[in-house]
């Protein structure tokens, strides 16, 4: 598949590559919905279908597919930074912050379209949804691959750590969650 081999030619010369290295060879990639076509993975009954599509030591390349109405939860995405390009469709987009020991607050919330690309900086938390009815379909590129990724389920006031092979969500097989960390519940607003 030309695709693949484009992604293996210009990510696997990255080793330990800046965020601007990886955003100029998504530029040079030139992503399209027909390149993740064959990757469009159905969620289910999850906030997206996921499909990884390349693994380095140093990088990985994935596939989401946001067809339902579901938002995935705010997360992290552990020691990893990288970016989120939307292929098509339009997404909600929340960005948190969170003081130690606290469950996340929400600081800022907009919409992205596509063509944008989301820097997704070590640290940050945030969640994403589909927009609107048109499924969202976008590509993400992470260095290094995700693991020790934080979720938090606001509700619970509690957050966990998931294996590399869950989504941004509150995994339903126990093998999934790697630890559960308890969090006190936020002050009522007045």
């Amino acid at each position: 598949m030309l695709f693949l081999t484009k992604i293996e030619k210009l990510f696997t010369p990255l080793v330990q590559p800046t965020s601007q290295e990886l955003l100029d060879a998504i530029h040079k990639l030139q992503a399209s919905v027909k390149d993740a076509g064959p990757f469009i993975r159905d969620p289910e009954n999850k906030p997206y279908g996921r499909k990884l599509i390349y693994k380095s030591d140093h990088v990985e390349i994935l596939v989401m597919h946001w067809a339902s109405a579901l938002d995935c939860s705010p997360h992290d995405h552990g020691q990893s930074y990288g970016w989120v390009q939307i292929l098509s469709g339009s997404s909600n987009h929340t960005l948190y912050k969170l003081r130690p020991g606290e469950l996340p607050v929400p600081v800022k919330e907009q919409v992205e379209n596509k063509g944008s690309l989301l820097n997704v900086g070590r640290g940050m938390i945030h969640k994403m949804g589909t927009h609107e009815k048109d499924p969202l379909i976008t590509l993400h590129v992470y260095s290094p691959p995700i693991s020790g990724m934080k979720v938090f389920d606001l509700e619970k006031c509690a957050a966990c750590i998931v294996s590399e092979d869950c989504g941004a969500w509150w995994p339903d097989e126990q093998r999934q969650l790697l630890q559960t960390i308890l969090l006190p519940p936020q002050p009522a607003k007045r």
